[in-house]
């Protein structure tokens, strides 16, 4: 989390392209009076990103391209030098070092090149004209990549850290840092979506990260009962339904409708259980595989023989 104002997601071309635009055309077309077509041939491979105020209103935004290269930085003015713009390159360094890159390139305009350069970045050859304003190329030599913490993990986990909670605020924390701490994969077992814990922003803007984290990304709901969420709404449920092939909420089978508890898990050992899923009271740990395995061994049986929820769908 940025700022108790704003936080930062991850997009994809294919779901966000109209916020995307919104707040590119704002900050280029509209501002800096750029006469361009705010898209391009790499919007569609390029990793996204948004930055969102608390109420859902996008006032910033950034991309990185396959070729290693940030562009389409753009924020509101009225949102500028409040750390939003930073918060942003930052997120696109991070991805950039997380793919492996060793350099990255922009194009900034003249004006810009402080911001750039306080990140590291120096000049590359002569300014240039691009659409009528003076720009600047630049360039980042980014570090030896080191081996994800995954692969440096003992059989048994030295770095166990525990989750517990007793009240919905605790859940909510204890949750985050679960999703905050899965790669590729989370898992969700629940009674209701729990609405106090898990219909929070943040929350949402975690499970969509891993969700558009790549090729092997896998997010997965069991759902007891989806009554309330069909009736008053969820943030989960609209973000499952504008990532449909990504996130995917099932109901378990009949005969396993009588399983009292609730539990999440990630792919790097963590897991937060709760033995009534209709309480608060929970306890986990960020990194104990056997605990997780288990777990995940009765999720995935369950979810073999449940269904896809069809009362959301319907929605």
């Amino acid at each position: 989390m940025i700022d108790d104002r704003y936080f930062l997601e991850p997009a994809a071309w294919s779901v966000d392209a109209a916020e995307l635009l919104a707040v590119r055309g704002a900050a280029f077309n509209d501002e800096l009076g750029i006469a361009r077509e705010e898209t391009d041939a790499e919007d569609a491979s390029a990793d996204h990103v948004l930055a969102r105020t608390r109420e859902g209103l996008v006032i910033g935004c950034g991309r990185l391209t396959q070729r290693g290269e940030v562009s389409r930085m753009a924020v509101l003015p009225q949102w500028r030098g409040q750390g939003v713009g930073a918060a942003l390159l930052r997120h696109l360094i991070e991805r950039a070092q997380s793919f492996g890159l060793r350099r990255l390139s922009l194009q900034a305009t003249l004006a810009a090149t402080g911001f750039y350069a306080r990140f590291g970045f120096t000049t590359h050859g002569p300014s240039f004209d691009a659409h009528g304003v003076a720009h600047q190329a630049m360039q980042l030599e980014l570090p030896q990549p080191l081996p994800h913490p995954a692969l440096l993990r003992p059989a048994v986990a030295s770095d166990s850290k525990r989750l517990t909670a007793t009240r919905a605020g605790e859940l909510h924390d204890a949750l985050l840092q679960l999703i905050h701490g899965a790669r590729h994969e989370f898992c969700l077992y629940t009674r209701d979506f729990d609405p106090p814990v898990l219909s929070q922003a943040d929350i949402s803007a975690a499970v969509r990260r891993v969700a558009l984290s790549g090729r092997m990304a896998s997010v997965k709901i069991l759902l007891q009962d989806s009554t309330r969420a069909a009736r008053e709404g969820h943030r989960l449920v609209d973000l499952a339904q504008r990532l449909s092939s990504l996130i995917r909420i099932r109901t378990p089978a009949q005969d396993d409708l009588g399983y009292a508890g609730a539990f999440a898990l990630n792919d790097q050992g963590g897991f937060l259980y709760r033995p009534f899923g209709d309480r608060y009271e929970a306890e986990g740990d960020l990194h104990y595989a056997p605990r997780r395995d288990e777990l995940k061994r009765y999720f995935d049986e369950v979810w073999e023989r449940a269904e896809p929820t069809a009362e959301l769908r319907r929605l």
